[in-house]
């Protein structure tokens, strides 16, 4: 029961899960800020020394000499340490997030920076900004390991953290949280946007600050050079969108092609093909300008704009070539830069050649817009190519330019190639992530409030040891739910049981003290997958589910087998929602405050205030919130979401029900649904507010000799999971109604001065008696008689019911009278009861059980309610 300190910390955390998802974002950006400097740094000092020995030795032998032992230690590394670093290392995110690929830790994060910083520093053409996106991702699995997190939610971190290892690379946080969606997750419905912008712009500002720049871009200044843009050139940019699509179809292509080649026909070890290529780059290289020998010397050499059409050209190929050799060999390193050089160099040519012709517009900016272009043809990803060539210049007039050759090289690379360039390498290695999940997946997806158990046996926390002993000998429960009110405190095992023994416990000491506190819960709207992992994690064998704070169900490892069982059987449940869900047209919503949830439905505008006011009673005694519900019905053809309907009748008795709310001081939450079939939207509200009591008025006449109460009702006591409470008002009610109305501070007829309670065979106390404590508990005490109908040669004595009366009295404070009757027909002689004695209430008990026999054997609950219409007659059903 003493918890360390450390487990007291973490318990602070996961009582305040919003400050503990802000901490980790934070943490994750700040991580992945500095693992994006120091790769910066890295690659720059690996390659300043490659630079500097270039110049001191021959070219043509320093070069191809440290590509090849760079190349071929990076690829030894990768081999022996973490192969899940090969590559952009952006596909593995991809099938981490989509759920079929290997996970992510900070072993992958580590060798993966260390290695890109070799390879990059070696001379191999590729970026780093890919790599910054796996290492972040690995670093957010690796602190969401440190806390006791879901799945699920585990996914939403590593998907922050991509984001953030993406700003990072580019000091772009909007970047980089838009091309999680668009290119990693491509399904946001359960993305969490919060915890990824955070991390990211958190990673952008670290690497910004510590690390400068981040895409050097020469030595323009992208924020002061002169960017412009005129209708007469959207041609051209439509010519350059054209060019982007084409080339980025060939450069994806190339690459796949290269990684065939290489894998397939060379068939040499990840080393041998990773040095290589740092082997063929650094011969290459060494042929070109000393501005070709590193990434930043490239760049400047194509952005200064002190270049011709020709030499733009040759360097383009150059680049395209080195690129496609590099990445075909699985060398740890990004294509975002490559492509954004490319795209650069491909707008040079076609700004140049403007230029030349016509005399219009400014190459440069055809230079940044053709960056966007080409990055859109390859990731397909226009949203994140326009906003981080954006972000990276932050000029507003490059948006319209970059959106319209964006655009058109997104359609014309979708055409001629039809998966992005990450899609192909994942196809390549035999993994498509657009293949529908099995049937079985849609098991995860259900919720805990689908699976749970909604009959929850709890125990008080004022239970004494010896109370609990008993409870458990007479129960084949292993554990239970400790509730005070209707809120959550403890749960009390076997385990516990056990551990009082070494203890100083006494059968006198209470539950509170023995229970473990702060029980492991989830909440309604929690996946499966959620309660899969917490029962593994903490070894459980049941989880109470919360909506709020209040406790509402509970899961068991026998839920869950039950419902694999209905879906793999394709079975439904009693309680499966309709074809057609019901639509909410009207709502209104208050505190969560009360131990239970009363679901009334308000029908009929001339009886809604009474019912309300009965319903309002009950809750007031039981501490309940109220639920009120008005179901408009339309034809079966017609969609609930799109039939217009008239609310305001619905509205007006609504807003009856929050004035009697506010009057009687309980919480009261109302809504108006629009549905094809009655029952349907009731048991589905039922359902989706976890309802305690569903009270409802009935008007005393059947429409078919085939139903007990018609049909509405019929299904509502056999299938809703509450105790059911149904009222039909007597005949004085309907005269005064119809004669002067009444408002919502008449007395009404429950609460009169004399009331009838049957009893059960026996003189045992029927669901009905329960309900006595709740409608007279703010009234004048009334006249109670309790009536035992005897058939003839009846064995029951008067004793059992004189007992029942007893306690009644002492419980309700009231006058109890036992009275025992011998008939032939119990109809008959609680008719003649309720007749000769005037009675204004007769309440009535029924049980699902009892309720089917009485279709056989005569409705004697239907029969009372019909004959004795000078009364008001409530049927309860527990």
């Amino acid at each position: 029961m003493w918890q360390t300190w450390e487990k007291r910390i973490l318990s602070l955390f996961l009582l305040k899960p919003k400050r503990l998802a802000i901490f980790e974002a934070c943490l994750i950006g700040l991580v992945s800020g500095l693992a994006g400097v120091i790769l910066k740094l890295g690659v720059g000092k690996l390659g300043s020394l490659r630079i500097a020995a270039s110049i001191i030795l021959p070219p043509w032998l320093i070069l191809p000499l440290l590509g090849m032992l760079g190349g071929w230690l990076t690829g030894w590394l990768v081999q022996r340490l973490a192969i899940e670093t090969a590559g952009s290392g952006i596909p593995h995110v991809k099938t981490v997030l989509a759920g079929v690929g290997k996970n992510l830790n900070l072993r992958i994060a580590i060798v993966k920076l260390f290695t890109s910083i070799l390879a990059l520093g070696s001379g191999l053409t590729l970026g780093r900004q890919g790599p910054t996106v796996q290492i972040g991702a690995s670093l957010a699995a690796s602190i969401g390991n440190l806390f006791p997190t879901s799945p699920d939610y585990r996914q939403q971190l590593i998907a922050a953290g991509a984001a953030a290892g993406l700003a990072a690379g580019f000091n772009a946080p909007i970047a980089g949280v838009l091309f999680v969606i668009e290119e990693l997750l491509q399904d946001f419905s359960n993305f969490t946007l919060g915890s990824a912008i955070i991390a990211a712009f958190i990673g952008a500002v670290v690497s910004r600050l510590l690390g400068g720049d981040s895409l050097n871009l020469g030595n323009l200044d992208p924020i002061n050079s002169h960017i412009s843009f005129t209708i007469k050139e959207i041609p051209f940019y439509i010519i350059l969108g054209l060019l982007a699509g084409g080339f980025g179809a060939l450069f994806s292509r190339s690459i796949i092609a290269s990684l065939k080649f290489q894998k397939s026909v060379l068939k040499l070890t990840l080393p041998a093909r990773i040095g290589l290529a740092g082997l063929i780059s650094g011969l290459i290289v060494a042929n070109l300008p000393a501005e070709f020998r590193n990434h930043t010397g490239f760049r400047d050499f194509l952005l200064t704009g002190d270049v011709n059409m020709q030499i733009v050209a040759i360097a383009f190929l150059v680049h395209f070539g080195l690129t496609v050799l590099a990445a075909g060999s699985s060398a740890p390193g990004g294509l975002f830069a490559p492509s954004l050089i490319l795209g650069c160099a491909l707008g040079q040519i076609v700004g140049l050649w403007e230029y030349h012709w016509l005399q219009w517009g400014e190459p440069m900016t055809y230079a940044f817009t053709g960056m966007g272009a080409f990055f859109c043809a390859v990731s397909r990803t226009p949203i994140t190519a326009v906003i981080i060539v954006f972000e990276i210049t932050q000029q507003f007039h490059l948006v319209l330019p970059l959106m319209i050759s964006s655009v058109v090289a997104y359609l014309l690379a979708e055409n001629l190639v039809e998966k992005s360039l990450y899609d192909q390498i994942l196809l390549f290695s035999g993994i498509d992530l657009s293949k529908p999940k099995k049937q079985t997946d849609s098991l995860i997806n259900l919720q805990a409030s689908k699976v749970m158990t909604t009959q929850v046996e709890t125990l008080d926390s004022q239970l004494t040891l010896a109370d609990v002993k008993q409870i458990f000998a007479k129960s084949h429960h292993r554990g239970f739910p400790v509730i005070t009110g209707a809120k959550l405190v403890g749960m009390i095992t076997l385990t516990d049981l056990e551990k009082t023994r070494q203890l100083n416990t006494t059968n006198n000491t209470y539950l509170a003290e023995f229970m473990t506190p702060q029980p492991v819960t989830v909440n309604t709207d929690d996946s499966l997958n959620q309660v899969l992992f917490l029962l593994s994690k903490y070894k459980l064998s049941h989880l109470p589910v919360l909506e709020g704070k209040k406790l509402v169900g509970i899961i068991t490892r026998s839920d869950i087998i039950k419902a694999e069982s209905e879906q793999l059987l394709g079975n439904k449940s009693e309680l499966s929602l309709p074809a057609t869900p019901s639509y909410v047209v009207y709502q209104t919503r208050s505190p969560q405050i009360g131990q239970g949830r009363l679901l009334v439905l308000v029908s009929n505008p001339q009886t809604a205030s009474a019912i309300l006011h009965l319903a309002a009673n009950i809750a007031k005694s039981r501490n309940y919130e109220l639920e009120c519900l008005q179901v408009i019905l339309i034809p079966h053809q017609n969609s609930p979401k799109e039939t217009a309907v008239d609310t305001r009748i619905g509205r007006r008795m609504l807003k009856k029900a929050e004035r009697i709310g506010r009057q009687w001081h309980i919480p009261v939450h109302t809504q108006i649904k629009v549905a094809h079939d009655l029952t349907d939207a009731i048991l589905e509200t039922i359902k989706e507010k976890h309802i305690n009591l569903l009270l409802m008025g009935w008007r005393g006449k059947k429409l078919s000799t085939t139903n007990i109460f018609g049909n509405v009702i019929d299904i509502l006591m056999k299938q809703a999971p509450c105790q059911v409470i149904v009222v039909k008002w007597s005949i004085n009610f309907n005269y005064n109604l119809a004669l002067n109305g009444f408002t919502d501070h008449d007395n009404y007829p429950w609460q009169g001065d004399r009331w009838l309670v049957p009893l059960r065979n026996g003189g045992e106390m029927s669901a009905g008696v329960s309900l006595l404590k709740d409608l007279i508990s703010t009234e004048a005490k009334p006249e109670i008689t309790l009536c035992q109908v005897l058939l003839p040669n009846s064995l029951t004595t008067h004793q059992s019911i004189t007992h029942t009366a007893n306690f009644l009295q002492q419980y309700l404070q009231t006058t109890v009278i036992p009275l025992t009757v011998c008939s032939q027909s119990v109809t008959n002689a609680i008719t003649d009861i309720a007749m000769n004695n005037q009675c204004d209430v007769i309440i009535l008990g029924a049980s699902k059980d009892g309720f089917l026999k009485q279709a056989i054997h005569g409705n004697i609950p239907e029969a009372i309610a019909r004959n004795c219409y000078n009364s008001t007659v409530i049927l309860v059903r527990n």
